[in-house]
């Protein structure tokens, strides 16, 4: 029987732990892990790929974009796209540092707790991968939509980010500290923290008594969370009058999203799954 391997182009110094493992979980025989992986070196990755085996045996190789970094995973996945042509293709993801499936994942759980059109969003820390997606999905969802950072260059990159890749600005916010982020949340509906591992980017004070947010979501597993007064375990949980959604609870979803996208990828040689594919995905299993 022809193996299910899994090629994991990295851009980062040393390829994900955490990928390996899902890809495994998710169906793939064999893992390899490249590093360092640019788009100017990705071509003999991509040919060997494409050009050693038979038309019926194509779908049993598939070719995954990863690492910290979503420019770069970004212009990787584009430049692994042009390689193809004709029938030489196989099936490919992106999902640098999570930002899909998390996002994705998030996003979905929010959508499926109350409808997000028209109110306003905020994701804090919103210039990182997941925040990036999580910006995306939250106006796809008929959200008018803010990110945060600690510089406001960095804000307005992110921004225009965004708009370049999904035609839409969101409101670029410098939030230099806890206080200047409780002073960015006042008057939103949605709060969605994206921030690194063990940073708290909004204290519970500054958002139990605000009578305008509703909706509550942090990615962050690793103590202190993302939000206090939030456990990593909630999932659509009530506290303070508001649903908030904990790291563990967006992680159950996250992980079932990406084993089962893992799986598409063996399918077909022609798979192409990205923010929009994913999202559909999330939402359909939220």
């Amino acid at each position: 029987m022809t193996q299910k391997l899994l090629f994991l182009l990295d851009t980062d110094a040393v390829p994900s732990v955490f990928d390996t493992v899902v890809a495994y979980d998710g169906g793939a025989d064999h893992v390899i892990g490249y590093a360092n992986v640019t788009p100017q070196n990705v071509g003999a990755l991509v040919d060997g790929a494409i050009y050693t085996r038979g038309p019926k045996e194509k779908q049993f190789t598939a070719l995954f974009v990863g690492g910290g970094d979503m420019v770069a995973g970004e212009a990787l996945f584009k430049a692994v796209r042009k390689r193809f042509f004709s029938n030489f293709r196989v099936s490919v993801m992106l999902d640098s540092n999570g930002s899909n499936t998390t996002a994705a994942a998030g996003v979905a759980l929010l959508a499926k707790a109350k409808p997000l059109a028209g109110k306003k969003a905020i994701v804090l820390a919103g210039t990182g991968p997941v925040g990036l997606r999580a910006a995306a999905f939250l106006h796809s969802e008929g959200a008018e939509v803010a990110i945060t950072s600690r510089t406001k260059a960095r804000a307005d990159a992110a921004a225009q980010a965004l708009q370049d890749r999904f035609g839409f600005t969101p409101t670029a916010i410098e939030a230099v500290d806890n206080a200047a982020r409780a002073a960015a949340v006042k008057g939103t509906n949605i709060v969605f923290a994206a921030g690194a591992i063990g940073v708290q980017l909004l204290e519970e004070k500054d958002w139990q008594n605000d009578p305008t947010i509703e909706l509550i979501a942090d990615v962050n597993a690793q103590p202190p969370l993302g939000i206090g007064g939030v456990e990593a375990t909630d999932k659509a949980k009530e506290r303070h009058g508001k649903i908030v959604i904990g790291a563990l609870g967006v992680g159950g979803l996250k992980l079932k999203l990406h084993r089962a996208c893992i799986g598409q990828l063996f399918e077909s040689s022609d798979k192409v799954l990205d923010a929009e594919e994913i999202y559909a995905q999330a939402k359909a299993n939220a």
